[in-house]
């Protein structure tokens, strides 16, 4: 009975100090987060147990809104993005009589983390849009003219919105699989434009999918106090970079774009670029070859 207490208090004084130590780390790491990462990078470690060059599991499901003419959520670890297509028919631009439009757009609303407030989109979530808008245009994922009902009088407008509903850092990647995987499940009705009327007629029964051109895909870097180059940083760390590098390849592992945010760098510029590149054709390589695959 003696043997059995003793034994249930030291448990217990072992669990205590575990919490103890674990609320210790937790506070450190609030008041001093550079030099809470600077001592795990220097045990070539990062604070969730990843290596340096290490990505999150992503997992994809599309179709889940049913009111939506495409849909998918993708998670990317915590980070939780969900994206809907909407299409609507509008007059096309007088210089472009022949193209449609694709509006890409990403709330960041308070839900998905305290680092962001209620009220108008922040600069962040904008900033985002318009690289998203950027990728999506260059690489031509959909091609305008696709989209094209009747040169000069009809066109789809396709609101591709994305909101993360829950953040835990680098938004952008998780964010265009999610809008490419939606556009990929987007099915819009055949639409005929009737010169006498002067109006649009859409089909009830014959649906179409979208004509995808490419499929890109991106792999974003962050750069660390000069010397270090993490692989899909976390919500942690993304405050503490220097810069950010952003690879989109396609789904042959064609380079699309790349993209920088902030002015640090690792090394020499291209060096830093051409080590970005390669690890992010390596990543497709072993695992994000098929991603769009179950889309």
């Amino acid at each position: 009975m003696a043997a059995t207490s003793a034994a249930s208090a030291s448990t217990s004084a072992s669990t205590d100090s575990a919490e103890q130590d674990a609320l210790k780390a937790l506070t450190f790491q609030r008041l001093h987060p550079k030099t809470y990462l600077e001592r795990f990078l220097a045990e070539d470690v990062r604070p969730d147990g990843r290596d340096f060059d290490e990505w999150r599991d992503i997992s994809l499901i599309v179709g889940s809104i049913s009111t939506a003419d495409g849909s998918a959520l993708v998670r990317l670890g915590s980070t939780t993005v969900v994206c809907g297509v909407k299409a609507e028919i509008a007059e096309p631009e007088l210089d472009r009589p022949n193209e449609g439009f694709l509006v890409p757009n990403l709330d960041l609303p308070a839900i998905c983390s305290p680092k962001f407030k209620p009220g108008p989109p922040t600069d962040e979530a904008q900033v985002l849009s318009d690289r998203l808008n950027e990728v999506l245009v260059s690489s031509g994922v959909v091609p305008t003219t696709s989209l094209c009902i009747e040169p000069g009088k009809a066109v789809w407008v396709l609101y591709v919105d994305a909101t993360c509903i829950n953040y835990d850092g680098n938004a952008f990647d998780a964010t265009l699989l999610a809008m490419v995987a939606a556009l990929k499940n987007t099915r819009l009705p055949k639409a005929t434009y009737n010169e006498e009327t002067k109006r649009t007629v859409c089909s009830r029964k014959e649906m179409r999918p979208l004509s995808i051109g490419r499929f890109p895909t991106s792999y974003s870097f962050g750069i660390f106090d000069g010397t270090h180059t993490l692989a899909d940083p976390t919500s942690f760390e993304e405050p503490l970079l220097d810069t950010t590098i952003s690879v989109v390849a396609d789904e042959k592992g064609g380079l699309v774009s790349v993209m920088q945010l902030g002015l640090g760098v690792l090394g020499g510029t291209d060096d830093v670029l051409n080590k970005c590149i390669e690890a992010a054709k390596e990543c497709w390589r072993t695992s994000r070859k098929d991603v769009y695959e179950t889309s």
